[in-house]
C-alpha cells in the first residue's frame, strides 16, 4: 500500500468527478481507485494546479485533495495473450477491439476473418471477465420498428437478459427484446443533469427507461412520460422505474410515440429527448407539437456519414421545425455522440426552440 495524493469526495459524486479527473489527465492509473462506505479515493499523479482544483468543484463541489493508502493496480491478462497459442499469429490483429458490457453479459462484433475461432474468442472473454457470465455476438444491424438485433451465443450461459448497473441506477433489460446501449452512458447524466425540478419531460424513445429513470433519479419534482412502442421495453421500463423508486415521477406509456402526443401529450413539455437516430428526423414535428407553446428543449439524435457534417444536419434540423411551425431560437450544444461505423457517428444537437 502506498500513501499519495488523492481526490476524496462522496461515493454518489464519482461518476462526475471521475469525469472531470480524465479531462484533466490528473489520475494515477498505476494504482488502484479505493473506496468506503461514504467516499470515493481516486489516486492522483501530483497536486492539482488552482485552476484544475476550480474545475473539479465546479462539477462537485463537495470534493477535496487528500492523502490515502493505495494498492498497485494489478496488470490483467489481455485476450490477446490468452489466444497467443489458439490462433494464427496472423488473425490476432484481427481480434475484437470493442466489447460492450452490459450487465453480466459481454457483447462483440465479430470479423468474418474469425469465423472460424469464436467460441474459442468467447471463451478467453469470459476468462478474462470474471464478472461476465455471458458472450454475445452481434448477427447483423439493429432493424425494425422495436430497434432490435440478434445475437449468438458464444461463451457461457444461454441468456440474454440481466441488470446493467450505471450511474446509480439497476436497469433490467434482455437484449435480444429490447434496445439498449451502454455507450450512451455519458449522454444518459449530461441530459439528465439539465434537467430542472418542476419540468414536464416527453422522452418519444424510452426503451427501458435509462434516460427517464436517470431523471428521475437525479430530480424529486419532476414529471417524465416515458413512450415506447416496444411492448417488451414498457414492461421493463415498468419494473425499472419500481426498482429505482421513481414511481410517480416517470409515468410508462405503450404506443406510437406520434398518436400518444397527439391524444395526450400536446404542448405539455418543457424538454423532449429524441433518441431514434435512424429515424428522429421524421419525428421533428411531433417534438415540437409536445412543447409548450412558450417554448422549450429538444434533445436530438441523429447519425451523420461521410461527406455530410453537422452543420448540414444543424441546417436540416432548423428547417424541420420551421416546417412544424416553430422556430429554432438557439443551438445550444452539439457533440459527437460514438462512432457506429467506418466514416458514421451519432451526434447529438441540443436546440431550444420558440
Amino acid at each position: 500500500m502506498k500513501p499519495t495524493n488523492c481526490i476524496k469526495t462522496l461515493k454518489r459524486e464519482g461518476q462526475k468527478v471521475l469525469a472531470a479527473a480524465n479531462k484533466l489527465d490528473i489520475i494515477n492509473r498505476k494504482l488502484e481507485i479505493q473506496r468506503d462506505k461514504e467516499f470515493l479515493y481516486i489516486p492522483i499523479r501530483k497536486q492539482p494546479t488552482k485552476q484544475q482544483l476550480k474545475t473539479l468543484k465546479s462539477q462537485v463541489r463537495d470534493c477535496t485533495v487528500s492523502i490515502y493508502s493505495f494498492p498497485t493496480r494489478k496488470t490483467p491478462i489481455t485476450s490477446i495473450q490468452l489466444l497467443q497459442n489458439k490462433l494464427p499469429p496472423n488473425l490476432l490483429a484481427n481480434l475484437p477491439r470493442a466489447v460492450d458490457f452490459i450487465g453480466d453479459i459481454a457483447v462483440v462484433e465479430m470479423p468474418p476473418e474469425l469465423d472460424a475461432y469464436k467460441s474459442i474468442v468467447g471463451e478467453a472473454i469470459l476468462k478474462r471477465n470474471r464478472k461476465v457470465r455471458t458472450v454475445l455476438e452481434k448477427k447483423g444491424p439493429v432493424s425494425g420498428t422495436y430497434r432490435l438485433r440478434e445475437f449468438e451465443v458464444l461463451a457461457g450461459e444461454p441468456e440474454t437478459e440481466t441488470i446493467h448497473k450505471e450511474n446509480d441506477c439497476r436497469y433490467y433489460v434482455d437484449v435480444a427484446k429490447a434496445y439498449f446501449s451502454p455507450r450512451l452512458s455519458f449522454e444518459h447524466r449530461r441530459v439528465a443533469s439539465l434537467v430542472k425540478e418542476g419540468e414536464t419531460v416527453v422522452d418519444l424513445f424510452a426503451g427501458v427507461g435509462p434516460f427517464s429513470v436517470q431523471i428521475a433519479k437525479n430530480r424529486q419534482n419532476v414529471t417524465v412520460y416515458a413512450i415506447d412502442v416496444n411492448p417488451d421495453a414498457v414492461e421493463y421500463l415498468g419494473k425499472n422505474v419500481r426498482v429505482n423508486r421513481v414511481i410517480g415521477r416517470v409515468h410508462p406509456i405503450l404506443g406510437d410515440a406520434r398518436q400518444i402526443v397527439q391524444s395526450r401529450l400536446s404542448s405539455v413539455a418543457d424538454r423532449v429527448i429524441m433518441n431514434l437516430p435512424e429515424r428522429a428526423t421524421e419525428f421533428v414535428d411531433v417534438a415540437c407539437k409536445a412543447i409548450k407553446p412558450s417554448g422549450g428543449t429538444i434533445h436530438f439524435y441523429s447519425f451523420i456519414r461521410k461527406p455530410d457534417s453537422m452543420e448540414k444536419l444543424k441546417a436540416r434540423l432548423a428547417l424541420a421545425v420551421r416546417e412544424s411551425g416553430r422556430n429554432v431560437e438557439g443551438n445550444l450544444f452539439s457533440r459527437f455522440v460514438r462512432e457506429t461505423a467506418p466514416c458514421e457517428w451519432q451526434v447529438v444537437l441540443d436546440i431550444r426552440i420558440s
